[in-house]
């Protein structure tokens, strides 16, 4: 948009920010610091983790350690570049409304998406990684598992970095579910598969709901919202266009400031946390023996998983006789086609008996969690993996599942439950080098999604109360989301609330600007889809 363009939209005394600031030398010292501060900080807890847990054996082979540094590089990558990409909506309204300098916006907005990292609930990136096919998430360590990773990763970032460079508010998250539906697509055809069986259908169709919803709810509810408040709310100067190098009244300030905060931490504590779900698979692969199961787990509680794991086995031969008689077979295969086709056959429910007593047993041995021997982390992990994932996909089956009755029941599922918290944890470093990446990038290349959220989707500038209603549904939604690990757009979500309070305000929209958000809606699945399932197979072949 050419400056006189953008001169006329804003109106006579309404003209843009000055968005063309530099930084100030503290600031770059600041960015540059914390930056060499995550680095060292990150080396400093994989050299540690391995030392401690490969019991100070020697290594002889850096092959894993350099694939681990680049695939992490290439993680923190996505969230550097989710950071400018999605975070700059949080900051348009602020800076729009002159409630805060950009600067200023930029950097406050990065430092509360680091907090909402470091306190996120872990529930979406798990959730994420249940959305990946089961047999790539069981050999992550192989070149098939490295493929898929660096697949989807690099998809991603090559969309973002596509859509950034044009301004367009595309979302980071539709992104990343088109990435992996895409893995999950070619490696069920390589496979000679039927394409649907590659992915969790029903997970993927639940986040489809929420990344289909969430720009509804934020484009209905602003709206609504902005109507509520011109009713209740006599003050004009809330719904009026602020001038030049004026500052809102303080106590629409706070409220602006405040809504922007709260969508910065909601922004970091639900994107950041699709980073983190995919650096603990990169973990995995490279150094189980470190990142494969939760060492933190006591002694104490090893010992209450084991009579846990003997006590659901038992149950389950109680009330299922026919279970003794089936511990002849192959239960890892039964689970990991179960959990791959979910499909409920007379096997399932005595192989999962099986690996829970077999699970037990090994941890048993071995005294504790941390105590397992290295050569058997990994595979202990994935039987852990399916036993979860057994469970989980058994209780969708309601009369199956019920039939097993009260007992057998309420230890499969306080079974699930410690082995999903032996499997599925975050290490704090995970979360500091996440965060930094993040934060780090919102105070970078924000410039040209804010200037297409503030001048682009309506007519008019945006006023006080617009700025208001559009982040305080965003960082609800976002917020109500992370509560219930469902991965949402802040882009989506931010971007829409804006375009329904200029429909609210009678102010109208760009017809072009909303036509290049419905096509990158539109084609960011499919496009997603096809980079990372191009990628995979080149990169399958390649490993």
């Amino acid at each position: 948009m050419s400056s006189s363009h953008a001169q006329g939209i804003l109106g006579e005394g309404l003209a843009r920010p000055n968005l063309d600031a530099k930084p100030n030398i503290v600031t770059v010292i600041v960015f540059v610091g914390l930056l060499v501060a995550g680095l060292i900080y990150t080396a400093f807890s994989i050299s540690h983790d391995v030392s401690v847990t490969s019991k100070n054996v020697p290594v002889t082979n850096w092959a894993p350690f350099i694939l681990l540094g680049v695939a992490l590089l290439i993680a923190l990558g996505f969230e550097f570049v989710n950071g400018f990409h999605d975070t700059a909506n949080a900051v348009a309204t602020v800076i729009y409304t002159n409630s805060l300098p950009p600067n200023v916006a930029v950097i406050w907005s990065g430092f509360f998406n680091f907090l909402g990292v470091l306190l996120s609930s872990g529930l979406v990136a798990f959730g994420i990684i249940s959305l990946l096919p089961v047999e790539l998430i069981l050999q992550v360590g192989s070149s098939s598992g490295f493929a898929m990773v660096f697949a989807l990763l690099i998809a991603a970032i090559i969309w973002n970095l596509g859509t950034w460079w044009l301004g367009i508010p595309a979302s980071s998250s539709h992104t990343l579910i088109g990435s992996i539906i895409g893995v999950g697509v070619a490696n069920a055809l390589m496979h000679g598969r039927d394409a649907t069986s590659g992915i969790d259908w029903p997970q993927a169709t639940k986040v489809g709901y929420s990344l289909l919803l969430s720009p509804l709810i934020g484009f209905c509810a602003s709206a609504l919202l902005l109507y509520a408040m011109k009713v209740l709310i006599k003050n004009k100067e809330l719904f009026t266009e602020p001038k030049k190098g004026k500052a809102p009244p303080a106590w629409i300030r706070g409220l602006l400031v405040l809504t922007c905060t709260g969508v910065s931490f909601a922004h970091g504590s639900n994107d950041g946390q699709k980073g983190m779900g995919l650096i603990m698979l990169i973990l995995i692969g490279c150094v189980p023996t470190a990142y494969a199961l939760n060492s933190a787990m006591t002694a104490d509680q090893s010992t209450a998983f084991v009579a846990l794991a003997e006590t659901t086995s038992a149950k389950i031969r109680e009330v299922l006789p026919a279970a003794k008689a089936k511990q002849d077979i192959d239960s890892r295969q039964v689970l990991s086609d179960f959990v791959r086709t979910k499909t409920l056959n007379d096997d399932v429910v005595p192989a999962i008996a099986n690996m829970s007593q077999a699970i037990g047993e090994q941890v048993k041995t071995s005294g504790s969690i941390s105590g397992l021997p290295t050569d058997a982390v990994s595979n202990a992990r994935n039987d852990m993996y399916l036993v979860s994932e057994s469970v989980r996909w058994l209780q969708k089956n309601k009369s199956a599942y019920e039939a097993l009755g009260t007992d057998a029941t309420d230890n499969l599922k306080a079974f699930k439950a410690q082995t999903d918290n032996a499997t599925k944890f975050i290490p704090l470093w995970v979360k500091v080098a996440v965060a930094i990446a993040l934060g780090l990038g919102t105070m970078v290349g924000w410039k040209r999604i804010v200037v297409t959220v503030g001048e682009k989707i309506g007519k008019t500038h945006l006023t006080y109360g617009q700025g208001a209603s559009a982040e305080l549904v965003a960082m609800l939604t976002i917020g109500a989301a992370d509560i219930y690990g469902l991965p949402v757009s802040t882009t989506q979500v931010l971007s829409s609330g804006v375009a329904g309070t200029m429909v609210a305000n009678g102010s109208g929209m760009q017809a072009s600007t909303i036509k290049s958000l419905a096509l990158a809606w539109i084609l960011t699945l499919p496009v997603a889809m096809f980079l990372s399932a191009s990628l995979f197979y080149i990169f399958s072949q390649v490993l």
